[in-house]
């Protein structure tokens, strides 16, 4: 027979006398509901999504002249106790500390690291202190610091664990309803336990509300705004939802230009507006994996530069232009980007000079008022100069605004040097441009970064050259992998989505690479295109089943 240790459970209950297990006493201590129980002198704190040493968010602060950034709450604790506090810090000078304990306040400090440091102390309650007061800070004159993990490890003190209460989740489907001239709906899905909701506006406050839907006022006229919403209850405020896009109409009435934001990482995919021996597609049809879809193509005119766009209402079973159009309102609801998309295999839109960039430029802009396009993709595989390219897409965007989406899609041989036309186009549009998902097909061996050459079909081949633009001057999150979504819709090139997978991988965070391994990593690369949506619907969208809940997790 077994013999009972102290304390050990028994049927008529404990057998001696044992201590809780202790916990951790303060509450949101990961930051992960924004600075929910915490409260910062002089609003110095905020919550940064990255970098975070664990979770999604971590506390940064940023002393200003007198006042050292400090960042404090008040937790429960049992007299004549011990707790152990700690914390994981970067930065600048960062001090962790209590005060109140009932017997010698404590604090530590470091004076500053590029990488995440675990500071840690103890201290000891009185013998009726119910309650201290833990903290921390930075220091006068020196830069902002950061803090996450925060610990205070100890016998419960009656205020529950940092489970307790529950913060509530964050709130998903922000869309946007009617706009005026200065004002713009809101809409989102109820959040189980919400008292309330906070809506926020280019990450201002702009109204709280106790339902799921509210108007912000006392906007400016055709102007695109940014807006996210949080959930709160007497626990604290949820993270925000992510960011949707609203644009108020002109004065005078006028279609105001559409916007939605583009997630931090993306999936790009190719509607057809033609029937090749994919499955024909509805824009409704294309699944929600998709933020960026990019309708194919818009056609030359008799004007040169000038682009239309035709919808193939018999090559797509009847369907109608005013179906599209209601079409293209529903998935900029679901917050998604429909742009046009010029060019393709057979484009033969030329814009090489002054006249043909206006004729461009005035042309999509007309696009966009008709048909409520976010932007458009550049995917001219017959040419590029980037003088008049660079002037067309300027001013298409100064028309727009900064809601305008910027995409393209050069062939391999397009990107392999910053002397190349679409190259210097791409960094000469830098600060307005969305992402380049170049075309890792249909282009046989090239040179990757490191000189070497490498085949289509690889994961080395995704990483090299994508290695080119990343060390070339465009920003990760301008950076895409674009490739076909099955062995049908590309003469050659075709990877598994495992290998796309591999690929960004490698690229953000340095695994999973093959022969070839980047010197460093790019966790901020934006994402992934494939051809076509209507391909990928012919294989039952494996691509997009596999590439896009990959693409949506990286770092």
């Amino acid at each position: 027979m077994a013999v009972l240790a102290a304390g050990a459970l028994t049927a008529t209950g404990l057998v001696g006398s044992a201590q809780a297990a202790d916990i951790n006493v303060a509450k949101n201590p990961g930051f992960e509901s924004g600075l929910a129980n915490w409260s910062c002198s002089g609003g110095t704190g905020a919550v940064v999504s990255s970098p975070v040493h664990g979770g999604t968010g971590a506390l940064k602060a940023t002393p200003a002249g007198q006042d050292n950034a400090m960042c404090s709450q008040t937790v429960a604790v049992k007299p004549d106790s011990t707790y152990t506090l700690g914390a994981w810090v970067q930065g600048g000078y960062a001090y962790l500390g209590a005060s109140g304990t009932g017997t010698t306040d404590v604090s530590t400090w470091s004076p500053g690291s590029s990488a995440w440091t675990q500071l840690t102390t103890s201290f000891k309650t009185g013998p009726s202190t119910t309650s201290v007061t833990v903290y921390t800070h930075g220091w006068y004159g020196q830069a902002a610091y950061l803090v996450d993990d925060f610990s205070v490890n100890g016998p419960d003190g009656g205020g529950g664990g940092p489970e307790t209460p529950q913060v509530p989740g964050t709130p998903a489907g922000l869309s946007v309803g009617a706009t005026t001239t200065s004002s713009v709906a809101l809409s989102w899905n109820a959040v189980s336990g919400a008292t309330g909701y906070t809506v926020y506006r280019d990450g201002a406050k702009a109204t709280t509300t106790t339902g799921t839907s509210a108007t912000v006022t006392g906007l400016a006229a055709d102007t695109a705004y940014q807006f996210t919403v949080s959930a709160t209850n007497e626990a604290g405020e949820s993270v925000k939802s992510a960011a949707v896009s609203g644009r108020t109409a002109k004065e005078g009435g006028g279609t105001p230009i559409p916007g939605t934001s583009v997630p931090k990482h993306a999936v790009t995919g190719y509607w057809q507006n033609f029937n090749n021996g994919a499955t024909v597609q509805k824009l409704s049809d294309v699944p929600a994996n998709y933020d960026i879809i990019a309708v194919s193509f818009a056609d030359a005119t008799g004007t040169p530069g000038a682009v239309t766009f035709n919808l193939d209402t018999a090559g797509l079973n009847g369907y109608t232009v005013d179906q599209f159009k209601a079409d293209v309102k529903a998935k900029q609801a679901a917050g998604k980007n429909v742009i046009i998309s010029v060019g393709g295999e057979k484009g033969t839109v030329s814009v090489n000079s002054d006249a043909s960039a206006n004729n461009f430029a005035n042309s999509l802009y007309s696009l966009i008022q008709e048909y409520g396009f976010n932007g458009v993709d550049i995917d001219l595989e017959n040419g590029l100069n980037s003088t008049y390219m660079t002037k067309a897409l300027r001013s298409l965007s100064q028309k727009v605004g900064s809601g305008l989406v910027i995409t393209m899609a050069p062939q391999t041989i397009d990107m392999q040097s910053t002397g190349g036309e679409y190259f210097k186009t791409a960094l000469n549009i830098k600060d307005i441009l969305t992402v380049v998902n170049m075309q890792y097909y249909n282009s046989g061996a090239m040179l990757g970064c490191d000189g070497k050459v490498y085949s289509q079909g690889s994961v080395d081949f995704l990483t090299a050259l994508a290695c080119i633009q990343l060390e070339g001057g465009l920003d990760p999150s301008q950076v895409g992998l674009g490739v076909p979504a099955s062995t049908s819709a590309a003469g050659g090139g075709y990877v598994s989505p495992s290998v796309v997978n591999a690929a960004l991988d490698c690229l953000a965070s340095g695994i999973n690479c093959g022969s070839f391994k980047p010197s460093k990593t790019y966790p901020g690369i934006r994402g992934a295109m494939t051809w076509s949506t209507a391909w990928d619907a012919k294989s039952g969208n494996a691509w997009s089943n596999a590439v896009a809940p990959h693409v949506h997790g990286l770092p």
